[in-house]
């Protein structure tokens, strides 16, 4: 027989008392200073915020040993110097009202304090118009004239000394560099008219000019590039957008900055920089209002990539949520959700085929006498494509083409020489250029400026025909055809159920369902731009859709899933023969339609293989 649990000791009583000064810094600091990287990103914002334009930071052994800032900024006076060290001062706000619309990166007056108390820590500092500069030891107090030019220099040396417990939880000195680094990149890609440099033990490990751009949107394009490559740059739009004034008449909020296109998603959100007035931040409304404006054009879990401007009112937002200042908290959290998924989404929505005509001419590879390059006549394009009956649909013939040559009256005579191929004048030029081809009744080639573009069709019409009913369904509601003739279909109870709960819901996408007996129901009336579709496989889809989605809210945010449904029924089949007519018509349209680039799956819908890139394919200039 198990003996009864005894009660644990009931612990002593233990008076009250206030912490000593130290150990309430020391608290502090575990609240502040996680890692090196704390200290330089606390560090960082105060050398901002003192009007630096060139900031240095110097480590050793990742920011274990040393940590070194160095500012060209306003500096701070000789008898302001002891206060600095001291809980919660800080220049920065003075009042309940300042504290409630922070301008400034740092405001909380408590970061040096508890630096100091785990680490040895100095600050050497000249103040503008002052005549000697200054060196405080944070440990002894003791104050001392020096050399130096205007700014400061703050050095923390043997960081969690007095804490050696904490130190043990400190990574490899690489990974606590990486760090360190990577919260000096937050700050550039914020302040692009500030020069960062960093190095460690001794040696230039990141560099950053200051950008001399005219204004702040070009002066961050290229601080962008500097710090995270040309394909960032290159992969990603640019996001300028203005919400509209509130009711109250306050301030609009901005949303800018540049967004990648879905090619450049990755598996990891390891390139998403949100800033909110100025302050890097990790913010839940942010960034979901910024995923889902990829909702459709972003392929499975993948995660794009993006770096985003929130200016809004600063009475509008609350910075002092957490210690570290990297959360914030909105007063309409809607407002900010609605003007950051707008805005991305704008940038989004223009087709990217267009940038081919922007696009320099191909370099040559290898010097030879290479001909102009031609795009073939409709009529020799013709060759290459099996005759097939006309398509009437959404991709009804935009292209005037010569007649096909009729055969000669002898069989034995050759026919006659088709007319040579014409350049094509400049004015005309295609961004996806002209069909040439279908291969295996999937693909559309097509021969523009760059050289060859290969197009899914289904994909691409999937994405025509989903825009198409977007747009209605925004306008009011999707038009209906009725059919002459319904179709009638044998249905579980299920989809007989869902039917009559949703007729409503159904009606605004353009259909009529309604029992035909009690285990059949008939369609009525389908969406006038899936008229040729197959209507009972349609309806069975959006049904299963809906049966999934019951309440109102729910199918509200489905909308766009149901619709993306309907359009691949809608789009032309794979394996099906189009005329060059049809082929150019898809081209055209999908260089006017919003987000063709994508299918509503997130699969890209053209590809585009220069002429560079077919040479290397063929070793030609080799």
């Amino acid at each position: 027989m198990n003996a009864p649990l005894s009660s644990p000791p009931r612990p002593e009583r233990r008076a009250i008392r206030e912490l000593p000064d130290e150990l309430i810094s020391q608290i502090a600091a575990g609240e502040v200073v996680e890692r090196p990287a704390s200290v330089v990103r606390e560090l960082v914002d105060n050398a901002l915020d003192a009007g630096a334009t060139q900031v240095t930071l110097r480590l050793l052994a990742g920011g274990v040993r040393l940590i070194a800032v160095e500012d060209d900024g306003g500096g701070i006076p000789m008898e302001e110097l002891p206060i600095a060290l001291k809980r919660h001062a800080t220049s920065k706000i003075r009042d309940l009202r300042e504290l409630e619309s922070v301008g400034t990166m740092g405001f909380r007056g408590e970061a040096l304090a508890a630096i100091n108390s785990i680490a040895d820590m100095a600050i050497l500092s000249r103040a503008s118009g002052q005549s000697n500069a200054f060196l405080l030891d944070g440990r002894s107090g003791e104050l001392k004239p020096v050399a130096r030019s205007t700014g400061t220099t703050v050095e923390v040396k043997e960081l969690f000394f007095s804490t050696p417990a904490r130190r043990k939880f400190l990574k490899t000195d690489a990974t606590e560099l990486a760090h360190c680094v990577e919260a000096v990149r937050r700050h550039a890609l914020a302040r692009p008219d500030v020069g960062f440099a960093i190095w460690h033990e001794g040696k230039l490990v990141e560099q950053w000019r200051a950008c001399p751009a005219p204004n702040n949107v070009d002066a961050i394009s290229e601080r962008l590039r500097d710090v995270l490559g040309d394909d960032f740059k290159d992969k990603s739009v640019a996001v300028d957008y203005l919400s509209s004034m509130r009711d109250d008449g306050g301030q609009a909020v901005r949303v800018w900055g540049r967004v990648g296109i879905p090619d450049a998603a990755r598996a990891r959100p390891d390139q998403q920089f949100a800033y909110v007035n100025g302050r890097f931040v990790r913010d839940k409304v942010i960034t979901h209002a910024a995923r889902s404006a990829y909702e459709d054009v972003l392929h499975g879990q993948r995660q794009p990539i993006y770096a985003l401007y929130v200016e809004i009112d600063p009475t509008r937002v609350d910075v002092n949520v957490h210690p570290t200042k990297i959360e914030v908290r909105f007063r309409d959290s809607r407002e900010v959700h609605q003007a950051v998924r707008r805005a991305v989404d704008a940038a989004l929505a223009a087709p990217r085929a267009a940038a081919a005509l922007a696009a320099p001419p191909t370099p040559e590879v290898f010097k030879e006498n290479r001909p102009p390059s031609l795009i073939p006549s409709a009529q020799a394009a013709i060759q290459f494509v099996a005759p097939a009956a006309r398509y009437v649909s959404d991709m009804e013939a935009l292209w005037p083409v010569a007649p096909l040559p009729t055969a000669a009256a002898n069989p034995f005579q050759p026919a006659p020489e088709p007319a040579p191929a014409q350049p094509l004048p400049a004015a005309e030029v295609w961004p996806l250029g002209r069909a040439i081809a279908q291969l295996q009744g999937i693909y559309i080639l097509a021969e523009n400026a760059q050289g060859l573009v290969i197009v899914d069709m289904h994909a691409a019409h999937e994405r025509i025909v989903y825009e198409r009913l977007k747009t209605q369904l925004v306008d009011a509601r999707i038009t209906s055809q009725p059919l002459l003739i319904p179709v009638t279909f044998a249905a579980t109870p299920q989809e007989v159920a869902t039917a009559e709960a949703h007729t409503e819901t159904l009606a605004t996408l353009g259909l009529e369902i309604t029992p035909f007996s009690p285990k059949t129901l008939a369609v009525r009336a389908v969406p006038t731009t899936l008229v040729q579709g197959n209507a009972t496989e349609l309806a069975r889809s959006v049904l299963a859709e809906l049966a999934q989605h019951e309440a109102s809210t729910v199918v509200q945010r489905a909308q766009n899933e149901l619709l993306g449904t309907m359009a691949c029924h809608g789009a032309v089949r794979a394996n099906r023969r189009l005329t060059v007519d049809e082929m150019n018509g898809l081209l055209r349209q999908m260089e006017t339609t919003d987000r063709s680039d994508q299918c509503n799956h997130g699969r890209p819908t053209w590809r585009q293989i220069t002429i560079k890139e077919l040479d290397a394919l063929f070793m030609r200039g080799r």
